[in-house]
């Protein structure tokens, strides 16, 4: 029987791709909030969340490898389901490490001379998300375990509701409602720690509800969980300090320009959303087909999707290019913020096509377990490439925030040459094993 192959990704994919436009719009809903009270509380959420997302998404990226490495498990006819537990302790262990991290870090905010108010603002920002690190933790963990089991749509719906959720909290916290005083940037933090404990609870009941789970104490999953995260987290870890790292230098120019950044990658994290969701998908069937040594189903699942990866952000890039100002201005009125944007949303527009097609291939190499590839490549582009130049390009030649994503596109193009270089390689190796 003739497989579908794209129809087979996007039943997993459309889920995921509500999920994650639901997650991004948890955070566009701040970004809307934060300015529409005020520019510098803009500038605050902006600097804090470059800050705290930067060290938060290595624990995330760590709790990535669970998917893949599960659908590897069920693809060689192993009980993935007794791995819950250690999945659970392996989440709480990264919480408390991550949250101590970002604690221990507040107080050097007052060394990157920022404005007094402004410096404030971050500081109290951080101190409450950091508080969240666990419930953000246990979200990721138990979501990424039901996804290895193709389990989509529940979590995908509590995402959605969430939206609701962190849009009501906000109103409320940061403006004030009856007694409910006005509390700012405080109320936008609060807001986000209730979400995110939300979200990771209720899926924990969930699992409850539809599995039966043994306690297992396997430490090698915890080492495969390392072997194959790690690589992984690095890799976001790289990619995201390089985006968000403009943001903290362009603050220190003026925090109008930190905004700037902050909307900017609000709107390519949405386009970004969809992609990412069928890479999720690539990296379940390419696992499974991977542990099932299933090298047809492994070759196609990746094609397909990449292809359909492209597609979309060749789309997202017409949008973006034919409505810039339109796109800007559904964040904000500030003409200053406005004329800053407008010209780097041309260049995003050529960025995204490179963006598609990376993320694709990142979720083949998850799913074949061959993450250093996808850490070499993100490595190589972005930190021995884009911020160096980024840098010269904003702060020699004064291209300001032009110059970093000039520099991104570079990157972007750099990365994707690297990683479809040890791709094809591999599948060179596996033609000839296969014969």
């Amino acid at each position: 029987m003739k497989k579908h192959y794209i129809k087979d990704l996007l039943q997993i994919a459309f889920p995921i791709i509500i999920g994650n436009i639901g997650f991004i719009l948890i955070g566009a809903g701040d970004v809307l909030i934060a300015g529409r009270h005020s520019t510098q509380t803009l500038a605050a959420i902006s600097i804090a969340t470059a800050i705290t997302n930067c060290i938060q998404i290595f624990g995330i990226g760590l709790l990535v490898a669970v998917s893949p490495l599960l659908s590897n498990y069920r693809g060689e006819k192993k009980s993935p389901e007794k791995y819950f537990f250690p999945t659970l302790r392996f989440a709480a262990v990264l919480g408390v490490v991550v949250m101590s991290v970002i604690l221990a870090l507040i107080p050097l905010i007052d060394k990157l001379n920022y404005e007094h108010n402004l410096a404030v603002m971050v500081k109290q920002y951080m101190f409450v998300t950091a508080f969240a690190t666990f419930g953000g933790y246990l979200h990721a963990a138990t979501k990424e375990f039901l996804q290895a089991f193709e389990i989509v749509i529940f979590p995908n719906i509590v995402t959605i509701f969430a939206v609701f959720l962190n849009l009501f909290l906000n109103v409320v916290l940061v403006f004030g409602f009856g007694f409910i005083p006005s509390l700012g940037i405080i109320g936008l933090a609060i807001a986000s720690f209730v979400v995110r404990y939300f979200m990771g609870i209720v899926l924990l009941i969930y699992c409850f509800k539809i599995m039966k789970f043994e306690n297992c104490k396997d430490f090698g999953y915890y080492k495969q969980l390392i072997k194959i995260g790690l690589p992984i987290s690095l890799a976001i870890v790289t990619e995201f300090v390089a985006f968000n790292i403009i943001a903290v230098l362009m603050g220190r120019v003026a925090g109008v320009y930190a905004a700037a950044q902050n909307l900017i990658q609000t709107m390519t994290t949405f386009s970004f959303m969809i992609p990412l969701a069928i890479s999720n998908a690539i990296a379940v069937k390419v696992g499974y087909a991977n542990g099932a040594k299933d090298y047809e189903d492994l070759k196609n699942y990746s094609q397909k999707g990449t292809l359909v990866c492209i597609g979309f952000m060749v789309f997202s890039s017409v949008i973006f290019a034919l409505f810039p100002k339109f796109l800007v201005g559904l964040f904000t009125n500030d003409t200053e913020l406005i004329t800053i944007c407008v010209p780097v949303i041309y260049l995003l527009a050529g960025f995204q096509v490179f963006d598609g097609l990376q993320v694709a291939l990142s979720g083949i190499c998850k799913g074949i377990k061959s993450t250093k590839i996808v850490l070499i490549a993100n490595f190589t582009a972005y930190w021995l490439l884009s911020i160096p130049l980024g840098c010269i390009l904003a702060f020699k030649f004064n291209m300001e925030l032009m110059g970093f994503w000039i520099s991104l596109i570079v990157a972007a193009i750099i990365l994707c040459s690297i990683m479809l270089y040890m791709l094809k390689r591999y599948f060179k190796k596996l033609q000839t094993e296969s014969v």
